[in-house]
């Protein structure tokens, strides 16, 4: 019996030593996979919460982007909308303005003396409150802030009123004005009333005075618009200032790249990528504001240099919540330093995107140079936060918003319509072509199947404004006999050579006319579509076919 117990407990022991070897080689492999999974996981971007635009964005064939430029949305798209202060309080993140609101004006008399009601004395403040509460119940859209005093009109009983206002769709504090005629007569009580209000910016008496400058200081003086700025835009190039605030700032470089000439959403997921990257390190990002606009977005079919990054975005916004220099005014300070210095300024190349923004966090040199020399897809400067660096660099989309100039086109676009229509997004063009990509897209957007979709989510005769990347005008006209159509070319004088846009843009481009181009109106189109009271999708609601193709959805 002892030799049994004996020879048998070996075996035992050995299954029990087995069964912990097992038990340990699990959790080791299971350490092991989880390690692996915590190193290699890349967290999506934050610049939008939808997957399907993250995703649209991220995915990438042969290195370069195939997106739908028919839609643009940049940071004030996609921010929190401000709230709106309670009456009395400050609004303005610059200067403060007052929202009044109709409980404010509900119990202010409007009674005046109406021995004379073909006169009206439109420096009464009762005429003021009186437009006040007008505006306030026809455009509900519009956060009113401040308003001038009214001057009269044409005719004795007419007054010109000018305000600033904001839409409150729109999720930036940018400010816009708006001047108009308004018809004043009296009730039975003796109290004023507005009998009739005039369009978008027909109160020409109430309007900014109108100062003819020359286009350039040593140019020929434009005998055919006067030039008149938006005070509120300060698109001026920041500066320096002196030898040893150059000396002691630190600086992000890139050299320019593949991205150069690619679509514009490849230039702003590559440029924001640059700046997240400046702001990680917390560096000034050297920026050339002169862009390439790719082929696509042009009249000649080739890709354009020096278009000013102004026409496009606000700079002026960029700046405040972003520290950048311009290129050139960044060479003038360096070269001025090596001439009037011996010692030279620190420089630290970097010549691969594979040198992440961690490993030059610690340098001490003045000004990090990033170039990008290899043949694409290793040239492209968005490659910088891809991989580990995913984790640590925030592309700041918050700082990116639309050139002040296009949205004073939309706003215009707008407030002709009086913040009253419907929108419907037509896209057409190479897709409509590619029948194998999107099979009934073409027939979905036909004229005829345009009117049958459209008669359900709009209603007769409502003003319909028309997004589109159609070419052909006519398109549209069997809409016209269900709806007051608005297509972007319906507005051409708002950009022509009369206008604030191209006196504005003139001053930019060295006293040369800017072409007013496809990016331009994709911008423009985006935004009219995003206020629009009843909104209606081409990939949503007039066609079965996916966004990106069959299988996609």
């Amino acid at each position: 019996m002892k030799e049994l117990n004996s020879a048998s407990d070996p075996i035992g022991q050995n299954l029990i030593k087995f069964i912990s070897n097992v038990c340990f080689s699990v959790f080791v492999f299971s350490v092991l996979i989880v390690t692996v999974i915590a190193i290699t996981y890349q967290p999506p971007d934050p610049w939008e919460s939808s997957r399907a635009l993250t995703k649209v964005f991220t995915q990438v064939e042969n290195a370069t982007f195939k997106t739908d430029t028919s839609v643009l949305k940049t940071g004030e798209d996609i921010a929190e909308s401000p709230r709106l202060a309670p009456a009395g309080a400050s609004l303005s993140i610059t200067d403060d303005v007052i929202e009044r609101t109709e409980a404010d004006l509900k119990n202010v008399s409007l009674k005046s003396g109406c021995e004379d009601t073909g006169v009206i004395n439109c420096s009464d403040p009762r005429v003021l409150i009186t437009i006040e509460r007008f505006n306030l119940r026809a455009f509900r859209s519009l956060a009113f802030l401040d308003y001038q005093h009214p001057v009269n009109g044409s005719a004795p009983n007419e007054c010109d009123v000018a305000w600033r206002f904001r839409n409150k769709k729109e999720k930036s504090w940018r400010k816009y004005r708006d001047f108009r005629r308004f018809t004043i007569g009296f009730k039975d009580d003796c109290s004023y009333k507005v009998i009739h209000a005039g369009r978008w910016h027909s109160g020409l008496n109430a309007r900014r005075p109108r100062i003819r400058t020359n286009a350039t200081r040593n140019g020929p003086r434009n005998k055919t618009a006067p030039v008149v700025r938006d005070d509120e835009i300060n698109d001026t190039l920041p500066v320096l200032g002196s030898d040893l605030a150059f000396r002691n700032g630190r600086y992000l470089y890139y050299s320019h790249g593949g991205d150069y000439c690619k679509g514009m959403n490849h230039y702003l997921w590559s440029f924001l990528c640059a700046l997240g990257e400046a702001q990680y390190l917390n560096r000034t990002f050297v920026m050339d504001l002169s862009i390439c606009l790719s082929s696509s977005y042009t009249q000649s079919h080739r890709d354009e240099e020096g278009k000013d990054f102004r026409f496009y975005f606000d700079f002026e916004h960029l700046k405040e919540t972003a520290s950048v220099v311009d290129e050139e005014e960044f060479h003038k300070d360096w070269k001025r330093w090596d001439k009037t210095h011996k010692k030279k300024i620190p420089v630290r190349k970097v010549a691969d995107y594979k040198v992440t923004p961690m490993q030059l966090k610690k340098d001490k040199s003045t000004i990090i140079l990033r170039q990008f020399d290899a043949p694409e897809p290793d040239n492209y400067w968005y490659r910088v936060c891809e991989g580990p660096a995913a984790k640590y660099i925030q592309r700041p989309w918050h700082a990116l918003w639309k050139s002040k100039r296009l949205m004073n086109i939309v706003t215009a676009i707008s407030g002709s319509m009086d913040w009253d229509y419907d929108a419907v997004h037509v896209i057409r063009g190479e897709k409509a072509q590619n029948k194998e990509l999107w099979p009934h897209l073409d027939a979905d957007t036909s004229p005829e199947a345009l009117v049958q979709k459209l008669q359900t989510p709009v209603m007769p005769w409502r003003h319909l404004y028309v997004a589109t990347n159609e070419p052909f005008y006519s398109y549209f006209d069997k809409l016209r006999s269900h709806y007051k159509v608005h297509l972007l070319d319906d507005y051409k004088e708002m950009w022509g050579n009369t206008s604030e846009w191209y006196n504005d843009t003139r001053l930019l481009n060295g006293g040369r006319p800017v072409e007013f181009d496809g990016y331009m109106r994709v911008e423009v189109d985006t935004e009219v579509l995003y206020r629009a009271k009843t909104r209606v999708e081409t990939f949503y609601n007039l066609t079965k076919d996916c966004k990106d193709g069959i299988n996609t959805c």
